[in-house]
This record gives structure tokens, C-alpha cells and sequence, in this order.
């Protein structure tokens, strides 16, 4: 039960007052970088700008409470948006409630299970590809308010998205654009000053302030989307029926798998920046909380983020206190300055997900995995990315996975090899065998079996062959690391076969796996014991005696 005690009751022994200090002054620091960001990703979700702050002080306190990572800073992130999108524009509010409370039960199932450790079973090229489709993505779908068009509703799908901008290019705002491009100016060129305070909340300071006295004709937050809410949100259930949620059920999924892959590789990344190992399977519990909690308050999915994660270790913070004083401190802006947000330029913060989008997708890396890899990663990396923009995420990764493990057996499959053999070379020596050259008698046939028998390869077992000429079969299995019940079922057959002929089958080196399955299938009884020689040498005397 210790893997899945939280990390936060782990550090506490010894808890000194020097670290509090660095612990409050990160989770503040931390705190106004999460800002800009979560109400910017909740206006690109689809949904109030209120539930992206809900979301990181509910979820966040839950995913650094009960998490296991030291340093885990949780709340919205880009790799969500696409979906929420998607779900709120089909399902409505309940349905994102739905799915998003759903995904926090799977997250916490998938701990309980021990699953922390499968996540990384997911292949590089299928985050890689879904990574870079969300970002563009993401990037396509702020380009309205960074331009200030009028647009009464922006298509979903990705093209209809762009075919509406173009037919709406004419009521382009000047004044939004250059506002917009004013604080990606700010956001490229404020680190080389400093990296204390971020540059997208000196941006947001910046632009607000300049729209505001100069009156500029430039969409707000507070004219799209009226008075902010500045009060702490009460607990709500969703009108949902069992229709509602078995649509649910693939999205959930999705964000489970995502919010389970995003939070361990940042809680990785953390671990080498302070020497530290988490609790995956904590970890996974922890975010299957803060999700659910997030989806009663009325928040949208969460998971752990690396920017902020990182700045969190950058500025001292080294226990989960420094993660809860970040949930504490955005409760107070939510309720003293939340109304000041609703004077924030559209499109600034269009220019902030600009930038977020810019900067989550490797391109270094897909390109260079493009050039590189195999062809069967090539396809799934290409495959995930495309589906990922031209469809959503879910069925991104549902094809994506499928995809990756189908050309996966087929790779094994090729791997899987079975040749005849004549001992008149200098065999390979293992334990028992002689360092000598043998002649053996036409009538001993042996076959070796190389690499792992499963039901992509096992009909490579009936290309078995035995001449007329044959009396004894001797199947080498050294090379075999497993087989499955589609390989038995293979060796049953060519057992059979040989009975028939009146050819004795002689197996060699079987390994512990394969043994295994084959005494419970009742294989070794059946064919006999005596039959299963330790190695080729023994196997090829008891071969010789059987002619003589």
C-alpha cells in the first residue's frame, strides 16, 4: 500500500520552517503563471473563463494532496482543449461534467490496478504525432480572436474552421491584430529581461492596460462573456441519463489516457530536476481525484503540467505544500480580482495560446522521426497527427494505438523464423553441448525455431516439413522465448501429422514459458515426457538411439 500513499505524507518528516518559506514564495510564483493560462485555455475550451480557475484550485489542490509527485503542479492544459471543445460543442455543459468526472474514476481505477507502469506502453510516435496535431490545432482555433473576426459560431472541424475564416477575412479588426501581436512581441522578448514574472502575464498587464485607457474597439473578456463570477463554486451533479453516459464513455477514456500520460511524464521530468522518484500509481490516483472534484465544482478536465511543474522546482518548491498554496492563491485572486479579468483583450489571449501552442509541439523531433524511424512509425506518427487534426483526439488515439500494435505483431511476426537444420557446422556452444562437428543420419530432420510464437506467426510451424525418409522430428526451441494458445494449436497439428506418418517428435531446449503453457495445455503427456530433451546434443542421441 505504500506506492499508493501520497507523496505529501511522505515528506512531511522532517519538514523545516526554512522550506515553507520556499515552499509559499514558489506556489505564489507558480500561482500567476497558472492565471493567464487557465483562463486562456477555458475560453479556447469552449466554456466560461471562471471554470479554468475553478478547475486549477480544485484540481490542482487534489492532484498535490494525493498525488505522488513531490513537485506536481496540476490544472487545465493545452492537450485538452481539442477534446473539451469537441465535447461541449456536441454535448453541452453535462456532457463535459460527464465525461470529465468519468475520466477521474478510470484515472483512479487504473491506480488502484497498479496501471502506472503500462502508460509507457503507449509508443513515442503516438504522443509525439498527437502532441504536434493539437497544437495545430490549437493554434488554428485562436486565430478568430487574435484577428478580431466576426464570426457568430466557428465551425469544430478543423477545415470548416479555416474555410470560415477565409470567408470571413474581410471583417478582420486591425486594431485586435496588432494588440495581439503586440503581446506576442512581449511574450518573445520579456524572458531575455527576466524570468521571475512571466512574459504572458506582463503581456496581459500591458495590453489590458493600453486597450483600456485608449478606449481601443478591441473584444474584452467582460463584452464576449459578461460579469465574471469573482465566488467560490458550490458542488453540482449533471442532469445525465445512462444515454448520456455511455457517449461519454470513449471521450473519458481519452482524457484518462491523456491525463495519465501528461501528469507521469511531467512527474518524470520533475524527478530529474530534484533527484527524486514519484508514485506513479498515487500519482494516477491523485489526478483521478482532482478530476472528479473538478467536474462536482464545475471545472473541466485537468493533469499534471510541466511548464508550471517546472517552474514550480525552478523557484524552490519541493514538497506538495507548494502546490496547495498555489490552489490557495488563486482562490484569492478568484475572489478579490476576478471582475479586473474582464477587461483582458480576446486577443491577447489568443496571443498567449499562440505562443503555448508554438512552444508544446517538438518539430524537431517529428521531423527528424519522419526522416529516421522504421516505416511502421512513420505511418503512426503521420496517421495520429492527421486524425488528431482532421477528426479529435479520441479517434486519434484509438486508431493510433490499434494501428501501432497491428504493424507491431507484424514486425515480431517477421521476427519469428523456422529453418531446417543439419548439424555439419560448428554449432553455436551452449551449457551441455560439445565443440564438435556432427554427421547425423538422413532420417533425423531437425528444425530450429527462432523468436516469439504468437498467433501473427504460429502457421509458420505448419511450413514444418517431414520427407518420406523421415523418422524422427527434432524441434529446437532454444530461440523461443514464448508461445501463446494460437502456437499450440500449431503444435498440436504438426504433432498430429507426425503421429500419423509414425514420425517421433523430439523437442529440444524448451524454455520455461513455453514449457509452462504446454504442461497446462496437457501437451508434454500427451506427447511424453521423455520426449523433451535439456539440449540439442542429448536430443540428437536419443534422435541416434531410436534408428539403432
Amino acid at each position: 500500500m505504500n506506492e499508493l500513499r501520497p507523496k505529501l505524507f511522505d515528506v512531511m518528516k522532517g519538514y523545516t520552517k526554512e522550506q515553507l518559506i520556499k515552499d509559499i514564495i514558489s506556489g505564489i510564483i507558480v500561482a500567476i503563471i497558472a492565471l493567464p493560462l487557465s483562463i486562456a485555455l477555458a475560453i479556447a475550451s469552449g466554456v466560461g473563463p471562471e471554470q479554468g480557475l475553478y478547475t486549477a484550485v480544485i484540481a490542482g489542490f487534489f492532484i498535490s494532496f494525493f498525488g505522488g509527485s513531490r513537485v506536481q503542479i496540476g490544472g487545465p492544459t493545452a492537450a485538452f482543449v481539442v477534446i473539451i471543445y469537441g465535447i461541449v460543442a456536441e454535448h453541452g455543459a453535462d456532457g463535459l461534467i460527464v465525461a470529465t468526472i468519468l475520466a477521474g474514476i478510470i484515472l483512479i481505477i487504473m491506480g488502484v490496478c497498479r496501471f502506472g507502469s503500462l502508460i509507457k506502453y503507449i509508443p513515442y510516435t503516438i504522443t509525439t504525432g498527437f502532441t504536434c496535431g493539437i497544437a495545430v490545432t490549437l493554434f488554428a482555433g485562436q486565430i478568430k480572436d487574435f484577428l478580431g473576426l466576426s464570426i457568430e459560431s466557428v465551425p469544430s472541424e478543423f477545415l470548416n474552421k479555416l474555410i470560415s475564416y477565409a470567408a470571413h477575412i474581410d471583417t478582420l479588426n486591425p486594431t485586435a491584430a496588432l494588440i495581439g501581436a503586440a503581446a506576442v512581441v512581449i511574450m518573445l522578448v520579456w524572458p531575455k529581461v527576466t524570468d521571475k514574472i512571466p512574459g504572458s502575464l506582463v503581456a496581459i498587464v500591458i495590453t489590458t492596460a493600453i486597450t483600456y485607457f485608449a478606449r481601443l474597439p478591441v473584444n474584452t473578456i467582460g463584452s464576449v462573456y459578461g460579469t465574471l463570477s469573482s465566488s467560490f463554486p458550490t458542488p453540482a451533479l449533471p442532469s445525465a441519463d445512462i444515454s448520456l453516459i455511455s457517449q461519454m464513455l470513449s471521450p473519458a477514456f481519452t482524457i484518462a489516457v491523456l491525463a495519465g500520460i501528461e501528469s507521469l511524464l511531467s512527474a518524470v521530468v520533475s524527478d530529474g530536476m530534484i533527484g527524486d522518484t514519484h508514485k506513479s500509481n498515487a500519482e494516477l490516483i491523485g489526478q483521478g481525484l482532482g478530476n472528479i472534484f473538478s467536474g462536482l465544482f464545475g471545472g473541466i478536465p485537468a493533469t499534471g503540467a510541466i511548464a508550471r511543474t517546472a517552474a514550480n522546482v525552478r523557484n524552490g518548491g519541493r514538497t506538495p505544500i507548494a502546490g496547495i498554496v498555489h490552489c490557495v492563491t488563486l482562490t484569492v485572486i478568484l475572489l478579490a480580482l476576478m471582475p479586473l479579468a474582464a477587461l483582458i483583450p480576446m486577443t491577447t489571449l489568443a496571443a498567449v495560446l499562440l505562443v503555448v501552442a508554438a512552444n508544446m509541439a517538438d518539430w524537431t523531433t517529428f521531423l527528424r522521426l519522419c526522416r529516421t524511424a522504421p516505416k511502421s512509425d512513420v505511418i503512426v506518427l503521420i496517421t495520429t497527427f492527421l486524425l488528431t487534426i482532421l477528426f479529435d483526439l479520441v479517434v486519434a488515439i484509438e486508431i493510433g494505438v490499434v494501428l501501432a500494435s497491428l504493424l507491431f505483431m507484424k514486425r515480431m511476426a517477421e521476427t519469428a523464423d523456422v529453418k531446417s537444420w543439419k548439424y555439419t557446422e560448428q554449432p553455436d556452444v551452449t551449457p551441455g553441448e560439445a565443440e564438435k562437428l556432427r554427421v547425423l543420419d538422413r532420417s533425423i530432420r531437425v528444425f530450429e525455431i527462432s523468436g516469439p510464437l504468437f498467433f501473427a506467426a504460429a502457421d509458420q510451424l505448419l511450413q514444418i516439413d517431414s520427407k518420406s525418409y523421415t523418422r524422427v522430428l527434432v524441434i529446437r526451441m532454444r530461440s523461443v522465448p514464448a508461445i501463446d494458445a494460437s502456437a499450440m494449436k500449431s503444435l498440436r497439428e504438426l504433432a498430429a501429422r507426425t503421429k500419423k506418418k509414425g514420425i517421433v517428435l523430439l523437442f529440444s531446449h524448451v524454455n520455461e514459458q513455453p514449457m509452462s503453457v504446454m504442461k497446462k495445455d496437457g501437451f508434454v503427456d500427451e506427447i511424453g515426457a521423455e520426449y523433451f530433451l535439456p539440449n540439442i546434443v542429448e536430443a540428437l542421441d536419443y534422435a541416434e538411439r531410436l534408428i539403432r
